[in-house]
């Protein structure tokens, strides 16, 4: 790859009023979307309509003002009852090429779901149903709009390591339309130590590992997921500053943090934006990223994430640099394609300075 004409101090030269215009035409990966918080409302009415699930809500509006959240838990009730109305493969695929149309405008090149393949199968929902239609979304959004897309299936920490492991075995039918395996749903109580066996049984099948770990629990969830389940990504991490040798081990072996801004304040893990960890973390060299986590219920898609973080945390364009590189860099992606997108930031990058 051809060296930058530029160093990332040099960014500082960017005006304040053209940092929106770099955020929005920087390359980004996104590395925590849960597909199915990308199910806006008006989604949900409409499949609703076309499956003849009756909703408890009587419309939208009624809908978005139960939005108003007071921690994790009182998000996911309403999450799965969101996720009710998925049942075709055409719906996974409608709601996952929607999300596709606000990422390309949002300049991803690179978005790595989550599903939950236990939210719709406990429902009746089969598992191939799940992946198809996702895996037909993504094959479009390639063809289409040039955003490349995997899928990372993750288990419901909620439910028995019992049920994750056969999980796992019904989805090896499709094991080349999946790359990864994570942990989310409701955090406290249920350790990533819960899942070390069903971890250990993914990377024996060459997946790749990630989790949920430090958004309401504790640093010792972080340690766990790396340590027990030897995860590659932690999802969320923001409780990491209150444990210094794990911050030294974050930065020493760079451990990408998938931190999502809106959705931390939306849930209450810190009363407002401004008062968010993510710019101390960036500065102490911590491999932190910005992604949107369930952008329809916490109220921003990735470029909103971006533009509202550089705003309260008054960031200046070399942070946002830094972000969407690392981003890229944390990527399950092969080294050339990765090349690639490295070269395109910083050529978009190089042009914000020249003009």
């Amino acid at each position: 790859m051809t060296a930058p004409t530029f160093t990332p101090a040099d960014l500082q030269r960017v005006p304040g009023a053209a940092l929106p215009d770099l955020l929005r035409r920087m390359p980004k990966a996104e590395l925590h979307i849960h597909i199915e918080g990308s199910l806006e409302p008006e989604m949900i009415f409409q499949l609703a309509q076309r499956n003849g699930v009756s909703l408890a809500y009587p419309d939208v509006e009624s809908l978005r003002r139960a939005y108003a959240f007071t921690d994790l838990q009182s998000f996911l009730d309403i999450y799965y009852a969101g996720a009710s109305v998925l049942l075709h493969e055409r719906d996974f695929e409608d709601m996952a090429w929607a999300y596709f149309l606000r990422a390309a405008a949002d300049g991803v090149v690179h978005a790595e779901l989550f599903f939950d393949p236990q939210t719709h199968t406990e429902r009746g929902v089969p598992m191939g149903v799940v992946i198809e239609g996702l895996t037909r979304a993504c094959q479009r959004a390639q063809a289409e709009l040039g955003i490349h897309a995997d899928l990372i299936l993750c288990f419901l920490r909620h439910l028995s390591e019992d049920a994750a492991l056969q999980t796992l075995e019904d989805a090896l039918p499709w094991r080349d339309r999946i790359i990864g395996v994570g942990l989310d749903s409701s955090e406290l109580g249920h350790p990533p130590s819960k899942f070390q066996r069903v971890f250990e049984r993914a990377r024996r099948l060459g997946l790749h590992a990630v989790a949920h770990a430090g958004e309401e629990g504790p640093p010792a969830y972080i340690h766990e997921a790396l340590d027990l389940l030897q995860v590659e990504r932690i999802d969320h991490g923001v409780q990491a500053l209150q444990d210094e040798a794990l911050m030294q081990r974050l930065v020493h072996e760079q451990i990408p943090l998938t931190v999502c801004p809106l959705s931390n304040v939306k849930l209450c893990v810190f009363d407002q934006l401004a008062s968010h960890n993510l710019r101390q973390m960036l500065e102490a060299g911590v491999c932190v990223t910005i992604n949107s986590d369930d952008p329809a219920y916490f109220g921003g898609y990735l470029l909103d994430n971006f533009q509202q973080t550089v705003d309260a945390l008054q960031l200046h364009a070399q942070h946002a640099y830094q972000l969407a590189r690392n981003s890229l860099q944390a990527s399950f992606v092969s080294a050339a394609q990765r090349q690639v997108w490295l070269a395109q930031l910083d050529a978009c990058c190089a042009q914000a300075l020249a003009s």
